[in-house]
């Protein structure tokens, strides 16, 4: 009988823990699980379940990648400044925010983030930058203090879009410098509150949200101008984000009821992914991007990593 060296020209690998960046093909032996596993590749997106964060809450909001992801905001029994870092397994406790609050919205990576907007007592614009360590206050609020807004950019290059006044729901669109906000002369077509955002300053994408009703429109954002194209497939609203405007990923929602379906966008359209989040949800966080996701918050604090279709996935090799 032939054996593995044979026809691949080297032998399993004896580890006592898989690999941290196996290569697609690789195979190897974990003594401490004893399994034998390879490392192949996804065929289609793929939701695993990671660690409840510390502070279970909605309406929060979220920055970051997968393996780096930053948390803050929300509410529980009342708005919270609750900030938490995720390494790519667990969550750890950080500074609180200066101002506690929930229906914000988020922008940029774990060690350069930016908060703006939502409700505390009353809607506010306020402003906020983290370090990697604490939150600063900035000088610079909102021209239209407003709720369940979206963002997208950095910290010295942020966008804000959509939302609620108090009164009304807007379309409203304000670019970020570093110290202060810009009204862009760019409204957007659809005015709705509860929508998801991704991209940059000057390539942002929004989708989803509340008219109401529930709306699956998405606008693409040049810097300038916001231009309608295809809706999501599954139309709803307080959705989950992750990616850029040519690679984006739509999350949970409200529909409603609450949902865990997931859709990937093109650039051009929506197609929706086979496999839907385990736990669905709404008013929730969302960090990474297409191939590498991360969905954080409402149930529980649930946390789910999305692994997209074609990229490295560990398997264990079962003999019947």
């Amino acid at each position: 009988m032939a054996e593995y060296k044979g026809i691949k020209g080297f032998k399993v690998q004896y580890l006592s823990a898989d690999p941290s960046n196996p290569i697609i093909g690789q195979t190897w032996y974990n003594s401490t699980s004893k399994n034998l596993k390879y490392t192949g590749v996804t065929t289609a997106g793929a939701w695993a379940t990671g660690n409840n964060m510390n502070t279970a809450r909605n309406y929060l909001g979220g920055a970051g990648t997968q393996t780096a992801a930053l948390a803050f905001g929300g509410y529980t029994t009342a708005g919270t400044g609750a900030t938490e870092e995720y390494d790519g397994s667990v969550w750890t406790n950080s500074n609180n925010m200066n101002t506690a609050r929930y229906e914000l919205a988020g922008a940029g990576i774990q060690t350069a983030a930016l908060a703006f907007g939502g409700f505390t007592t009353a809607i506010t614009g306020a402003t906020e930058e983290y370090d990697g360590n604490s939150w600063a206050t900035s000088s610079g609020s909102l021209n239209t203090v407003r709720n369940y807004l979206a963002g997208a950019g950095t910290q010295t290059a942020g966008l804000a879009f959509g939302g609620y006044t108090g009164t009304v729901r807007t379309g409203a669109t304000e670019e970020y410098n570093g110290t202060s906000w810009a009204t862009s002369p760019g409204s957007m077509n659809t005015t709705r509150n509860g929508l998801a955002g991704l991209g940059t300053q000057t390539a942002a994408l929004a989708f989803g949200g509340n008219l109401p009703p529930r709306t699956g429109a998405t606008e693409e954002y040049d810097g300038s101008t916001w231009t309608t194209v295809n809706s999501l497939n599954t139309v709803r609203a307080f959705l989950g984000n992750a990616g850029i405007q040519t690679a984006g990923l739509a999350f949970g929602g409200d529909i409603p009821p609450s949902t865990g379906a997931t859709e990937e966008y093109d650039g051009i359209s929506w197609t929706t992914s086979p496999v839907s989040m385990s736990t669905a949800r709404s008013a929730l966080g969302g960090a990474g991007n297409t191939s590498a996701a991360l969905a954080f918050g409402a149930t529980g604090g649930a946390t789910e990593e999305w692994t997209g279709a074609g990229s490295p996935l560990t398997k264990t090799i079962t003999v019947s």
